[in-house]
């Protein structure tokens, strides 16, 4: 199946989004321990395909999109799935802990596990990962890097500061 991408430019840096002939596959930054600045050579250029997804990541962005409606298609395992399945149902300005999101998919001792979908998650800011801290409240890992977490979770929470947190 052929792989589509476009660059969207962001304020947290310019992002890459793939996709295949049905659906956003993924979601890629420029910043962070998962930056992926160039496409794979066998991916193709094409914006039209992508003209939803950067209207929603437009208008998510200028704060009047709470809710993304673009089809998804994360290549994921059942347990990321799973666990993917569970960050979409994380209100909007709201947070989790990962021990939170592991009691929602039934599985309380897998901590480590859903931390490890969390960071895997393909389709970063369409499927809610930065919505997730640690049980403390602190900022964790981030594939965009925290920089990026801290301004997604500001921007869904203006009334909170997150300048304390690390």
């Amino acid at each position: 199946m052929k792989t589509y991408f476009t660059h969207v430019d962001s304020p947290i840096g310019r992002l890459m989004l793939t996709a295949n002939e049905r659906a956003l596959t993924g979601l890629y930054f420029s910043t962070g321990n998962k930056a992926k600045k160039e496409p794979d050579p066998a991916w193709q250029l094409c914006e039209a395909r992508f003209e939803q997804a950067r209207k929603e990541l437009n208008e998510y962005f200028d704060g009047g999109r709470r809710q993304f409606n673009v089809a998804l298609e994360p290549r994921a395992t059942p347990f990321q799935n799973k666990v993917l399945a569970a960050l979409n149902q994380i209100p909007f300005g709201e947070m989790r802990s990962y021990k939170q999101i592991a009691e929602t998919i039934g599985s309380p001792k897998a901590v480590r596990a859903v931390g490890s979908a969390n960071g895997n998650n393909p389709i970063a800011i369409f499927i809610p990962c930065h919505r997730v801290v640690g049980s403390n409240g602190a900022l964790t890992g981030f594939g965009g890097g925290l920089h990026a977490k801290r301004y997604l979770l500001s921007l869904e929470q203006p009334q909170r500061s997150l300048a304390g947190v690390p």
